[in-house]
């Protein structure tokens, strides 16, 4: 019964530190997008400029990564680990695809004439930069974990019993997704 309540313990724990992160990573996003909000008053604002259509094609990708993430759990509480393999190699792919296109936005940004700094940059410009490469950072992150989730899926570590580090990952992955889904409409309406 000791360890029962320990292990309970180290789990709530666990999910309190992945929160307590989450928030944290919450409040930085708000803090940086309140200060696009009070600098779109700036004279020099670019206002006319519509994001690149790749920028909409990454964001219906990455919500298709949500669901490919959440029903690889479904299939592993369903003892179908073929299916979760192929679920959780297409949830990756898709990861990484939604990375291209984010770099293929940012070079369609370039091709229009807009810079992160220097003579052809503007504030706006600026802060989509910032605003993007920061949620890249935190996806990166998140290819990270998932490729954790997939090497202990693959030692067979996740059970209809034991999904806390699938849960722990796929929270995370939730959580990215959703941020990204925030900042895209944030920028498109918000010029």
């Amino acid at each position: 019964m000791d360890g029962d309540l320990r292990n309970k313990k180290q789990i709530k724990a666990k999910k309190m530190m992945l929160w307590f992160g989450i928030i944290s990573m919450s409040m930085t996003f708000a803090g940086l997008t309140s200060a696009y909000v009070v600098s779109k008053s700036r004279p020099d604002w670019l206002s006319e400029y519509a994001l690149p259509q790749l920028f909409l094609y990454s964001t219906i990708i990455i919500i298709i990564s949500s669901f490919t993430f959440h029903f690889a759990k479904t299939a592993i509480k369903n003892n179908n680990r073929s299916l979760a393999n192929s679920l959780m190699l297409v949830t990756l792919i898709l990861g990484a695809l939604f990375v291209y296109m984010q770099f293929a936005g940012f070079d369609q940004i370039i091709e229009d004439g807009y810079h992160f700094t220097g003579a052809a940059s503007n504030v706006r410009m600026s802060f989509v930069y910032v605003l993007v490469v920061a949620h890249l950072a935190h996806i990166l992150g998140g290819l990270i974990v998932l490729l954790v989730v997939i090497y202990n899926h693959f030692r067979k570590k996740y059970t209809a019993s034991n999904m806390l580090g699938f849960e722990l990952g796929l929270t995370f992955w939730h959580f990215v997704d959703a941020l990204w889904v925030y900042l895209f409409l944030f920028l498109y309406f918000f010029k």
